[in-house]
């Protein structure tokens, strides 16, 4: 099954990090402080958190800013993470060697992140353009 997702072209960009080795439960402890804040405010708060997931997220906004700048155009300064979300990946299974000729396996689990940024000044145009042209005339009643 394919899922599209619908989002606007116009004012997000997006980066993806797939295969990352740490669990998806870690990393959405992380995941959940910076979600809905602005890009400025996310860079603070990932330099200063203790966790081994903040320099992977901290990477993938990086790589999200840069995105938004080069190919949109778009002005640091106005972005916010609109959509911050961790899925599990696959798990790599290996098998450490033990006494007696055994062996016990190691899982180590993976996760994707996915980083959506969007530009608020260009969406507040947005919505200012549809109430002009969407005026309403009296009613003469």
């Amino acid at each position: 099954m394919i899922k599209k997702r619908k989002t606007n072209r116009f004012t997000e960009v997006y980066a993806l990090g797939q295969h990352i080795c740490m669990s998806a439960h870690k990393a959405r402890r992380v995941i959940d402080q910076i979600r809905g804040r602005s890009y400025e405010e996310t860079l603070m708060i990932l330099e200063l958190m203790p966790y081994r997931a903040c320099y992977a997220i901290l990477k993938l906004v990086y790589s999200a800013a840069a995105n938004a700048n080069h190919n949109k155009g778009f002005n640091e300064t106005s972005l916010i993470i609109s959509k911050a979300e961790v899925n599990e990946g696959t798990t790599v299974k290996k098998l450490k060697p033990r006494a007696r000729g055994r062996s016990y396996p190691i899982k180590r689990s993976t996760c994707h992140i996915t980083i959506v940024l969007k530009d608020i000044s260009l969406d507040e145009e947005l919505e200012i353009a549809k109430t002009k042209s969407y005026k309403l005339e009296p009613r003469n009643s």
